[in-house]
C-alpha cells in the first residue's frame, strides 16, 4: 500500500484549496474590470460567507502567494484591498478547466453561456 507523504505538493495544495469558499474567493477576485477589490466587495458577492471565514481564507491565499493585499490608511475607515498575483491569475486557468470538465461530465449541470469566468455572475 502506498501512503501519500506529508510533503507531497498535491497534498499541500489540496489542504488549502479544498477548503470551502477558497475557489470562489479566487474567482471573485478575478471577475470584473477592477484589479483591486475591497473586503466588503468580496463579502457582498459571496452570499452566506462569514467575515471570519473570509478573513481566514484571504490570509491563507495571501500566505500561499495567490493574492496580494494592500491597506489604504490615508482615510478612515482603513480599507483592505486584494488582487490576484501572477500565480493566482495562472490558477484561474485551472478553475476554468474545472468548469469545462463539470459541463462535459456532470449530467445535471446547465450549459453556461459565459465565455469567460471574468463575466460570470455564478
Amino acid at each position: 500500500m502506498y501512503i501519500m507523504k506529508e510533503n507531497c505538493s498535491i497534498r499541500k495544495v489540496a489542504n488549502f484549496l479544498g477548503k470551502r469558499w477558497t475557489l470562489l474567493i479566487l474567482l471573485e477576485l478575478y471577475k470584473g474590470k477592477s484589479k483591486w477589490k475591497r473586503f466588503s466587495q468580496v463579502k457582498k458577492s459571496l452570499n452566506n460567507i462569514t467575515p471570519k471565514i473570509l478573513s481566514a481564507r484571504l490570509k491563507e491565499l495571501e500566505r500561499e502567494k495567490l493574492i496580494e493585499k494592500r491597506v489604504n490608511v490615508e482615510r478612515f475607515p482603513i480599507k483592505s484591498e486584494y488582487k490576484l498575483t501572477e500565480a493566482g491569475k495562472d490558477f484561474i486557468n485551472i478553475i476554468k478547466n474545472i468548469k469545462k470538465w463539470s459541463l462535459k461530465w456532470k449530467e445535471k449541470n446547465e450549459k453556461c453561456d459565459e465565455r469567460d469566468c471574468k463575466d460570470c455572475e455564478f
